[in-house]
């Protein structure tokens, strides 16, 4: 696989963008054929022109042989594009060690990757719910049940030549759609009665905020190690900004309510584009931005702008009920520009960023 130079060699400027590909995946059923789906992705891929590129909802699958997934459908999307040669990390599954079944985080990257791992339930134990709607299934009634994340959240840090390290963490919150309790469903998307979907959404609230927590001590990590850590955070969050888990993730200090913790907040890029344009996703007609860039203050100091892709995004609801099959994801990509200064400047080493898990 090709490598290529940090950009601090090759070129002063750094391009990061996420994508939410909608489970990507080599289907069997009654979803668009993989080469539809690439047939539409790949010009938006092309059009990132990203140096580093977070993915959610990326789908393995199993080989002829062996056991351990492999991410093909991706390799078939990226084939032919320079994504091909970039490094790559992906979340892993914790009993075979390849990448999940389903909803993977990848991290694409032509910047060298020191390390990467991924955080789930490392640095916040599982909340308990004992349930109180719940229909009694195998004695479950009258005991507390594990409320877990969905996926890990994904990290590396990236050399950017110099001495100077940016962490991308790849996040893929909950979204605000009822978590599954016993004996109220009727069958996908249909409830029987509002006493357990009402529960359900509160369980599916719970592990929105409880991921976006964990995020947030990573992040309080990494500053800990160097105050001027440059540190993005990217992904899909199911929610906006003034929603709790973008208020978690963010760390403002109006929300503080201190000063002293002002270089802790993560800045939101977003904000200074037209509202017009500040839409990630159409839902029922109505735009929404749930797909976030949050860069550090140190990092924000070679911001310059922001990309929302949305001229052809379909209606989330909508649309697949008019096209049969429709291949393109729902979710726009979100790019940031950055400018970087040469090597040795004195702006924002990040040198000494890093945290365990």
């Amino acid at each position: 696989m090709a490598r290529t130079s940090p950009p601090a060699e090759r070129d002063a400027v750094l391009r990061l963008a996420t994508f939410n590909l909608e489970s990507l995946d080599v289907p069997a059923g009654r979803e668009a054929p993989l080469e539809e789906r690439v047939q539409v992705l790949r010009p938006q891929f092309q059009r990132l022109r990203a140096d580093v590129l977070c993915l959610q909802e990326v789908n393995g699958q199993r080989g002829r042989t062996g056991k351990v997934r492999s991410l093909a459908a991706l390799d078939a999307l990226v084939a032919g594009t320079e994504y091909a040669g970039f490094h790559r990390v992906h979340t892993r599954s914790g009993s075979r060690g390849g990448p999940r079944d389903r909803h993977n985080l990848v991290i694409l990257s032509r910047l060298p990757v020191l390390d990467h791992g991924q955080v789930r339930h490392d640095l916040v134990e599982a909340p308990r719910h004992r349930l109180a709607t719940a229909v009694p299934q195998r004695g479950e009634r009258g005991r507390a049940e594990a409320v877990e994340w969905d996926r890990p959240m994904l990290h590396a840090r990236l050399d950017l030549g110099g001495g100077r390290v940016l962490t991308v963490i790849n996040l893929h919150l909950r979204a605000p759609r009822a978590a599954f309790v016993p004996g109220h469903k009727i069958g996908p998307w249909e409830w029987q009665d509002a006493p357990g979907w009402a529960e359900g959404m509160f369980l599916a609230a719970v592990k929105g905020a409880g991921q976006a927590f964990e995020t947030r001590l990573y992040i309080d990590r990494l500053f800990d190690a160097d105050p001027d850590a440059l540190v993005a955070v990217c992904g899909d969050f199911n929610a906006g900004l003034h929603d709790i888990p973008g208020r978690i993730v963010r760390g403002d200090e109006e929300d503080m309510g201190s000063g002293a913790l002002a270089a802790r907040c993560l800045v939101a890029p977003e904000v200074g584009l037209p509202e017009d344009r500040r839409h990630s996703v159409l839902h029922r007609g109505r735009p929404e931005m749930v797909d976030h860039i949050l860069i550090s203050r140190a990092l924000l100091a070679w911001y310059r702008e922001m990309e929302i892709h949305n001229e052809s995004l379909g209606d989330e609801v909508i649309t697949p009920a008019a096209v049969h099959a429709a291949p393109e994801s729902f979710h726009a990509p979100v790019v940031a520009e950055f400018r970087l200064p040469k090597a040795g400047s004195g702006a924002g080493s990040g040198a000494g960023s890093g945290a365990g898990a």
